[in-house]
């Protein structure tokens, strides 16, 4: 039978063996451990501001390099839209600096933006109600203004594409820049439809989208669903970029970097058909980005298949400005005789108009 005094001794050795570890622990093996534990601290802070430093130089470096494409952004890109008309789509939730950014650049690009068409939430309403009354709106204008619309359509936002490319969509007169398409015959006519749109909740306007335009820019949403899934516009973009794409000399969908991944608009566009005529820029949220943007729309204009540029896509456009072999000494140059703006190495330069 285990009496007291085994009770006793035994918690008087639990409390001897933990005064020894103490011992032990603050006095023969402090200075193993703690240099251990020191020269480790050391070497995670020199990693972390080796880190750092080469974080800072890295960002000095992006930074210059932004500078010096604002800097040369209207140089780059100078003349290569001369005489287009360019409208503006845009999805909800679209990024407004993006949609300056790419505007600067369009008229720096000599190219005219007619006007913004900021497609809302509800037209992306799949709900029977909200397509209903979408497919009659499509109805009743293509038979107000005789414009067909076959049965071969995948949705009713793809009907409603063909509506706006045959109200204020043409092709270049031209297919060089410099020539200015036809302008519209009935512009009343396209707005009267706009506004149809407009009344029942799909879109709202900004300037004069319904003047006829040869070239399109439609702009994703500055971010994806954080749950994984695809964007509303994911669904529809590659239908309804490619009836805006046929009807004009060229068509691009322009996303943020951020926000070009899996599930996205973009991501999703490529993976169609319709990539092979809509061009897209996943990064115009960057410096290059605008520069992108009016490099894809040159490319098509002069005849060139659709492409893919930014950062996801791995590809960038090759600007090749044209400079004097033997400028003059004694004056500086007049901007006539100065070359016209670079263009992608995938055109000739033959094709380029002199900036006017």
């Amino acid at each position: 039978m285990i009496d007291f005094r085994y009770h006793l001794v035994s918690i008087v050795a639990v409390f001897l063996a933990l005064a020894i570890g103490i011992v032990l622990g603050s006095t023969e093996l402090q200075g193993p451990v703690y240099n251990v534990l020191s020269h480790a601290s050391n070497s995670l802070e020199s990693q972390l501001d080796n880190a750092d430093n080469q974080r800072d130089v890295a960002q000095q470096g992006l930074n210059a390099d932004n500078a010096l494409l604002a800097a040369n952004e209207a140089w780059d890109v100078r003349g290569m839209l001369n005489g287009q008309r360019v409208v503006v789509f845009t999805e909800p939730g679209y990024q407004q600096s993006l949609i300056s950014g790419v505007e600067t650049a369009l008229k720096d690009a000599d190219a005219t933006v007619t006007g913004q068409i900021n497609l809302q939430q509800k037209f992306f309403d799949t709900s029977n109600a909200t397509a209903s009354l979408l497919e009659a709106t499509n109805a009743q204008i293509a038979a107000d203004d005789g414009i067909s619309l076959d049965s071969g359509l995948s949705n009713q936002q793809q009907a409603t594409a063909k509506v706006f490319a045959a109200e204020f969509l043409t092709r270049s007169a031209t297919s060089s820049p410099g020539v200015e398409a036809a302008s519209n015959s009935q512009p009343s006519q396209a707005q009267t439809a706009l506004e149809a749109y407009a009344t029942q909740g799909f879109l709202n306007i900004s300037g004069q989208p319904a003047t006829q335009a040869t070239l399109a820019v439609v702009v994703t949403p500055q971010q994806i669903p954080s749950d994984g899934t695809a964007d509303p516009l994911a669904q529809v973009l590659g239908p309804f970029a490619q009836e805006l794409a046929d009807a004009s000399s060229g068509t691009v969908v322009a996303g943020s970097a951020a926000a070009s991944g899996a599930g996205s608009p973009i991501a999703e566009l490529r993976a169609t058909s319709a990539a092979s005529a809509v061009s897209s820029v996943d990064d115009a949220d960057t410096s290059r980005g605008p520069i992108e943007v009016v490099a894809a729309l040159y490319t098509t204009l002069t005849g060139g298949h659709a492409v893919s540029y930014g950062i996801a896509a791995g590809t960038y456009p090759s600007l090749n400005p044209a400079v004097s072999a033997s400028p003059s000494p004694s004056s500086s140059p007049s901007p006539s005789s100065r070359s016209s703006s670079s263009s992608p190495s995938s055109s000739s330069k033959s094709s380029r108009k002199p900036h006017k």
